[in-house]
């Protein structure tokens, strides 16, 4: 199951009604993109607004996200935290409740230097069975794993299987694809770069705008697995307005609102995250009519 974790990988948001999660509305979604070709879902990532969700309440999203997919599309847990034992206890969680992969994030605030970022990864991927996947986000955590920290880690820790590159570099993709092997999962963290990393030797995305076009996401990260990358531009350009749109405002913002407007949820979100500025939100509305999303 392992080297087949790559493809179209949703970051799945996390629906509220009424400030509580909106369960029966999260597994709607989740086979929405069982039928619209989705190869995974992130659940409880940064999209999944995970750091505003209780301990109890990531647990309930874990188990019902896994429970939903039955193994129709595998499942990989968002577990990071700026604490090594904290997200040791969650991946332990992860592990128990069936997924298939975790996704630990960069710890964020504390600023480790490299070797506090290696001892970090290999503690977590030394205390389950669970395939890792690295999640380099400096823009959200102040810190880089550098590629030889990273190819120190894939060297000594087997279970550590691929990495969710988003430093925005396409240098440091290529760095990393070259550095780590053939066999070694590099995933695109940004929609707008998947297909210039997949040309690099990528082997996929870890999506925000599959979240509401999940079936173009998920055909222009097939063909560019085939080899068709003329299909695969056409699509790269197809949705390439979208993938700008869904960072007019902090992630997940513009995604969740734009899943409103298109009545796929309610348009809530737990604080520190708010609705979307009025101007923003036309403009989003504006970029998707043409998708054919809203009137």
């Amino acid at each position: 199951m392992s080297q087949g974790m790559q493809g179209s990988i949703v970051a799945l948001v996390t629906p509220f009604r009424n400030g509580k999660v909106d369960e029966p509305r999260l597994r709607e979604l989740v086979e929405f993109h069982v039928k619209q070709g989705t190869d995974g879902i992130v659940a409880c990532g940064t999209t999944g607004e995970d750091p505003g969700l209780t301990h109890d309440e990531h647990e309930r999203v874990v188990e019902t996200i896994i429970a939903a997919a039955a193994k129709r599309l595998f499942v990989i847990v968002g577990t990071g935290s700026n604490s090594t034992a904290h997200t040791i206890d969650v991946t332990a969680h992860a592990e128990r409740a069936g997924a298939q992969a975790a996704l630990v994030v960069n710890p964020y605030y504390n600023k480790p230097t490299q070797e506090g970022l290696y001892r970090h990864f290999r503690a977590v991927a030394e205390a389950t069975a669970l395939p890792i996947f690295v999640y380099n986000i400096q823009s959200r955590t102040a810190v880089n794993v550098e590629t030889a920290t990273l190819e120190r880690l894939v060297r000594d820790c087997r279970n550590i299987i691929g990495v969710k590159e988003a430093s925005g570099s396409l240098d440091q993709m290529s760095q990393v694809v070259a550095a780590c092997g053939p066999d070694f999962i590099v995933l695109s963290g940004d929609d707008n770069l998947t297909l210039p990393l997949m040309a690099v030797g990528g082997r996929g995305v870890i999506s925000v705008i599959a979240n509401i076009v999940p079936r173009d996401t998920a055909d222009m990260v097939h063909a560019a697995l085939d080899g068709d990358f003329k299909r695969a531009r056409e699509l790269h350009y197809k949705l390439y307005p979208l993938a700008r749109a869904a960072f007019l405002e902090t992630n997940p913002i513009p995604i969740k609102e734009a899943m409103a407007m298109a009545g796929m949820l309610e348009p809530e979100f737990r604080l520190p995250m708010c609705r979307m500025a009025d101007g923003n939100r036309e403009r989003l509305r504006a970029i998707l009519k043409p998708y054919g999303l809203v009137k």
